[in-house]
């Protein structure tokens, strides 16, 4: 019986794991409210990072895959979409693949510090 419990508790830890460490993401109004500062550049070889959204908060596993949250409360990290580059703790570009997602600049990782890689 303690060996089906454990096994158990296990396979629970191991989902909502993936659950506490998705890569949320909420878009904030003000500078001030940011955890990143974000620009989007126009080309790939510009970026830090490539990052595909995805549909489902599941499905933001890796760094790259953002979910898209309804409300900031919800979000691992606040982004603020800033208008020039040299504003930028992070400059990212928008993939059409999710297999494309990931680093570009792995100097950068710290910013985000993704838990679940």
């Amino acid at each position: 019986m303690k060996k089906i419990l454990s096994i158990t508790a296990v396979i629970v830890l191991l989902f909502s794991g993936s659950a506490l460490f998705a890569q949320k993401v909420f878009k904030v109004e003000y500078e001030s409210q940011a955890d990143i500062k974000v620009y989007i550049v126009n080309y790939e070889s510009q970026a830090d990072l490539n990052v595909y959204m995805v549909k489902y908060e599941s499905q933001a596993s890796k760094d790259g895959l953002w979910y898209d949250v309804a409300y900031e409360s919800q979000a691992e990290f606040k982004l603020y979409f800033v208008q020039y580059e040299s504003q930028a703790d992070l400059k990212i570009f928008f993939v059409d693949y999710e297999s494309q997602a990931g680093w570009k600049n792995n100097s950068k990782q710290h910013i985000l510090k993704f838990k679940n890689q």
